[in-house]
């Protein structure tokens, strides 16, 4: 089943620095910036409270970017984790967008306080800082256990189906695809370098997979999705979610590479992220530049898929591809 592995270097997540980069920028304004502006450093109140807001984005930056990593491996707090799934999104993603919501709000009150002309920027502020906040609400969202990971649609070919889950991080999909593939069998693809899922993901994998009773119907691979270590034609069907829309500029060859590994009528399940309401709230006008649906449509097409089934679940687009059978 296996050809030799054709892993590329590993290329970090790249998200986490940019977020860091700004993070420390806001928290170093808030902090040493605006409590000398007029109207703001005349108040006790005001000045006190700059330099609180400040500090806490200024802290929690380092912590999410540079601390909280070795402060768990120091404490060895991923072994004292309370009991249950762990599917390692860090508070660096989930609660990243509030601590934005609050430096917007208070970059709002020092503008309006130190400079009420300029209204209209306080007024967009306050607006980004509404925005961050159902943003935060739509990530928390991905957190909760009751969250659907898969929509209902006809992938499978059989209850003995053979299946990849590309992408698979720490196993969320693994785990529903498990659930419903009776005496089939998953194999769970991955880098494991991803740096919003804590350790890339792997170890929680393993721990995820042996909560749910599933290591015996689960096989792990570390490998790329541009270049896997599979034969041509080994897979009955093949699940992604929020994996092809992290490949930039190879989506192309990876969608190509997920029709060679698949069998003549088998099919792909892919969820990604495109843009949309919900995108805007998380990602803000970087939402735009998500690849649109007609481009994937078109992508799809070009690797060989014929487009079954589409829609969306939870903020996410889904397409059912299908590899036309050669009879």
């Amino acid at each position: 089943m296996h050809e030799q592995s054709r892993l590329k270097p590993r290329h970090p997540h790249s998200h986490m620095w940019l977020m860091g980069l700004v993070g420390l920028a806001a928290g170093l304004a808030l902090m040493v910036y605006a409590p000398t502006l007029k109207g703001v450093s005349t108040s006790l109140l005001l000045f006190a409270g700059f330099h609180v807001v400040g500090g806490l984005v200024l802290l929690t930056t380092l912590w999410v970017t540079a601390l909280r990593g070795p402060v768990r491996r120091w404490t060895h707090a991923a072994e004292r984790q309370a009991k249950g799934y762990d599917f390692g999104w860090g508070p660096g993603w989930m609660n990243g967008l509030g601590v934005a919501a609050l430096a917007a709000l208070a970059a709002a009150v020092a503008v309006e306080v130190s400079a009420p002309a300029l209204w209209p920027l306080a007024f967009l502020l306050v607006a980004a800082g509404v925005v961050f906040v159902v943003g935060n609400l739509v990530m928390r969202g991905f957190r909760r256990l009751d969250h659907v990971v898969l929509p209902m649609v006809d992938l499978l070919r059989s209850d003995r189906d053979v299946v990849l889950d590309a992408g698979c991080g720490s196993g969320r999909t693994t785990i529903a695809l498990s659930r419903v593939l009776k005496d089939g069998h998953v194999i769970a693809v991955d880098r494991f370098d991803a740096g919003y899922i804590d350790e890339g993901g792997r170890r929680l994998l393993e721990r995820n997979l042996a909560l749910a009773g599933l290591t015996d119907k689960v096989s792990i691979e570390t490998a790329d999705l541009t270049a896997l270590p599979f034969a041509a034609a080994d897979f009955d069907a093949a699940v992604s979610t929020h994996v092809y829309d992290h490949l930039g500029r190879d989506k192309q060859a990876g969608l190509a590479e997920m029709f060679r590994v698949l069998k003549p009528g088998a099919r792909f399940l892919m969820g990604v992220r495109t843009p949309g309401w919900s995108m805007f709230a998380v990602g803000s006008v970087l939402s735009f530049l998500l690849t649109s649906k007609v481009a994937w449509r078109r992508m799809a097409a070009g690797a060989g898929f014929a487009v079954i089934d589409e829609g969306a679940f939870n903020g996410t687009w889904f397409v059912l591809l299908e590899k036309p059978d050669a009879t």
